[in-house]
């Protein structure tokens, strides 16, 4: 019986060296991410961003003018987020984080909801459509 209670000890306590290891993890800032094809961000803008963002990304959609706080406006290109922690507000990896995972989670507002359903490579070429907007 202590042998059996020694094994699982010690697999219990790797699985929770894991979970610490991966929760050390998840504070680190993000990574560069590689650059998007803006071709098929504007597509992908298109089918679910322009309600909120609107088609010139000025934050002006009709979905986005009921909003309070209004959406971003892209082309100003003023970002909030600085996720990275890079003390850089509005990079790549800020806004890729923002789009994946939601304003809220970031302190923001939960209108923005997360979209990491699109998957790692769309979002990237969201982003970089995104960088199309600012003028």
């Amino acid at each position: 019986m202590n042998r059996l209670m020694n094994r699982i000890w010690k697999r219990g306590g790797t699985i929770l060296g894991l979970g610490l290891l991966a929760l050390g993890l998840a504070g680190l800032p993000t990574v560069a991410r590689a650059a998007g094809d803006a071709a098929k961000g504007k597509v992908l803008f298109e089918q679910n961003c322009v309600s909120c963002h609107g088609a010139t990304g000025e934050g002006n959609g009709p979905v986005g003018a009921t909003l309070n706080p209004p959406p971003r406006n892209f082309v100003k290109g003023e970002f909030k987020f600085d996720v990275a922690k890079d003390g850089k507000p509005g990079s790549d990896a800020d806004l890729h984080n923002v789009i994946k995972n939601g304003a809220a989670a970031y302190g923001g507002s939960p209108m923005m909801a997360p979209w990491g359903f699109l998957g790692d490579a769309s979002i990237d070429d969201l982003v970089a459509y995104i960088r199309t907007f600012k003028k």
